[in-house]
């Protein structure tokens, strides 16, 4: 008796499916490549490689982790994620009872937009943040660029999912 309802309903369920991803990744069918021209690092860090870093971070979210191919052209591309580093600091984060700092966190921003080439607008423009904390007792240098590295992948992973999440 309700075998004939339950298919109806099945069919009109898998029907506004039609861009469901088990990753978790919605993309439109007519968007296929992508233009991430280099992020500038504006934030007077003094660390030479963060734009270099987040701009692989975020070729690797965008182009291998999706079916998006990367786009030497913004005239080129579907979609545009474009931005610009704003903001780095280096700061204590805890202090031991001799009051030697512990942990020391780095905290990154990133402005960005992402935009489809067929629009006018953005689809976002806003700021990102990630942070890190590392021991600067241990090797001060290595520390901060890797603690560095992982608030860039951070703010990456942010950007991707806000970019192309369907959850």
């Amino acid at each position: 008796m309700y075998k004939p309802f339950a298919g109806l309903l099945l069919l009109v369920m898998l029907s506004g499916c039609l861009q469901y991803s088990l990753t978790g990744i919605s993309i439109p069918s007519d968007v296929r490549s992508v233009h991430i021209p280099f992020f500038a690092d504006q934030s007077g860090s003094g660390l030479g490689e963060l734009s270099e870093a987040l701009n692989d971070a975020l070729i690797n979210r965008f182009v291998n982790q999706s079916r998006l191919r990367l786009s030497g052209s913004p005239e080129d591309a579907d979609v545009l994620l474009e931005g610009r580093i704003t903001g780095y600091s280096n700061r204590p984060y805890t202090v031991g009872g001799d009051e030697r700092t512990e942990l020391n966190q780095v905290q990154i921003s990133v402005r960005s937009s992402y935009q489809y080439s067929s629009e006018d607008e953005a689809e976002w423009d806003k700021t990102f943040s990630g942070s890190f904390q590392y021991d600067p007792n241990v090797d001060p240098v290595e520390g901060e660029n890797n603690a560095a590295r992982e608030a860039l992948s951070r703010i990456a992973d942010n950007m991707f999912n806000d970019a192309l999440g369907d959850w």
